[in-house]
């Protein structure tokens, strides 16, 4: 079964891959020729125009956008983690209910397959395709990272890591709410609104003092980038607590999928 799962979400893994690639593809293709020290020198003084907060938002404030890899740890980092968000929340809140949707829980019922194994066959597929395409585009941008010249190593392994500590536990966390729904079309606009929110609170979080708490209420807290281009090492308290939400959305999931009425 779960080999069957693979297979029926491969395409849109697969979609969702290339077009990363593509676009960061382009960037590094084109950069080489729109940095230049006349550029440089320009982008270092549109950023004294920006407000210290909004650039501490972006990493900016530690990092320049002169190099490939600056861009990368700043706008880039950020792109990445809201697509990485957005694949997770739609695979989460799809995986399991388009049984239901496509109404293949009824042939599932005539078969000796029990609901626990089907929330487990989900939980793995999903987490492969979250940890493949973590390792897939790592590779990519290193490669070409290596390409376009000397970046540190160390950081950007734990950089690459980083999505996967929000992206597991909301991907568990959307698996536990599409088990209160039975339509697939409402519940992947719900999940791609949800993955904003997130994103926007974390963002906002970084804007001011006063709305810092904004980040205890968002999974990309648990991804922790500037506190690994500060220190260069994971969060153990961040870690910590992917696993523990990853592991109590996932048994949550267990308990309520097993009450659910199907249809």
């Amino acid at each position: 079964m779960i080999k069957r799962e693979l297979i029926i979400n491969l395409k849109g893994f697969l979609i969702c891959i290339l077009v990363l690639i593509m676009m960061f593809l382009m960037v590094y293709l084109i950069y080489p020729f729109i940095i230049t020290e006349d550029t440089i020198n320009q982008m270092d003084e549109l950023m004294k125009v920006f407000p210290e907060e909004l650039l501490k938002a972006f990493n900016m404030d530690m990092a320049s956008i002169s190099t490939a890899y600056g861009w990368v740890k700043t706008e880039g980092l950020m792109f990445i983690l809201l697509a990485f968000g957005i694949y997770a929340g739609v695979i989460g809140t799809t995986i399991l209910l388009k049984e239901e949707n496509d109404k293949t829980i009824e042939y599932l019922s005539f078969l000796p397959v029990k609901r626990r194994n089907i929330v487990t066959n989900k939980l793995v597929v999903g987490g492969v395709y979250i940890v493949s395409m973590t390792v897939i585009f790592g590779l990519f941008n290193f490669v070409c990272l290596l390409l376009s010249g000397d970046f540190d190593k160390k950081e950007f392994l734990l950089l690459s890591i980083s999505p996967l500590l929000f992206s597991l536990p909301l991907f568990t966390f959307t698996l536990f709410l599409s088990t209160f729904m039975h339509k697939t079309k409402k519940v992947v606009g719900m999940s791609v609104g949800l993955v904003f929110v997130f994103y926007l609170l974390n963002m906002f979080s970084e804007l001011s003092e006063k709305v810092k708490f904004f980040k205890y209420f968002s999974f990309y807290t648990l991804a922790d980038t500037r506190n690994i281009i500060e220190s260069q090492k994971l969060s153990i308290v961040c870690v910590i607590i992917s696993i523990g939400l990853t592991i109590i959305f996932a048994l949550l999931t267990y308990i309520r999928y097993n009450k659910k009425e199907l249809i």
